[in-house]
């Protein structure tokens, strides 16, 4: 039976790992193509990519809670992630510090959760390292960040930009993988 938890996710939801992998992109080349960007403009879209994000993970984590066993845990990186974003759009005025140690506990929790998820479907979802993989890099994205918070705020940019690139190519790889089972003709019958 968990094994066909999988697919039945997959079948539906793909589409929406992919949409998040795309937005993680969008976001880690506005950082790196536009460094010089105001500080407000850096918030607002970090703001609004955590809020998308989280909107999708508890769209996932609500419509799929009858087949995943651990759904609260995508539900609460949602919740988590937009929370973060709503804390960036209503104190825009804090320094890059305070925005580091946003960005930083978010990609902490986010990475734990994912890490999480990646236990919870290994054996009923093949290649489930992708997953992992962008969890332990969230991670160590986020101690990063706690460690070094006086680094400048062009060098901020590039490592968020960079980190966001990676999660978004490891989620588009994810969902293609998941669109790839769901097309299969073994799974079909």
């Amino acid at each position: 039976m968990f094994q066909d938890v999988g697919t039945q996710v997959s079948s539906r939801t793909w589409w929406m790992l992919a949409l998040r992998g795309v937005l993680a992109i969008l976001f880690g080349l506005v950082a790196l193509l536009a460094p010089s960007i105001a500080l407000f403009a850096f918030i607002t879209v970090f703001a609004v990519y955590a809020i998308i994000d989280g909107g999708v993970a508890v769209f996932v984590a609500l419509r799929e809670r009858g087949v995943l066993r651990r759904w609260g845990l995508i539900l609460a990186e949602g919740i988590l992630s937009i929370l973060a974003g709503i804390l960036a759009l209503v104190y825009p005025g804090e320094t890059a510090v305070v925005l580091l140690y946003i960005v930083a506990a978010w990609a902490i929790i986010t990475g734990i959760t994912e890490i999480a998820a990646a236990f919870a479907v290994r054996g009923s979802v093949a290649q489930e390292w992708s997953l992992a993989i962008a969890g332990i890099l969230s991670v160590l994205f986020g101690i990063i960040l706690f460690l070094r918070p006086g680094a400048g705020l062009l060098t901020i940019l590039w490592l968020v930009g960079i980190y966001s690139i990676v999660f978004g190519v490891l989620f588009i790889i994810r969902a293609f993988q998941f669109r790839s089972r769901t097309s299969s003709p073994s799974l079909v019958a």
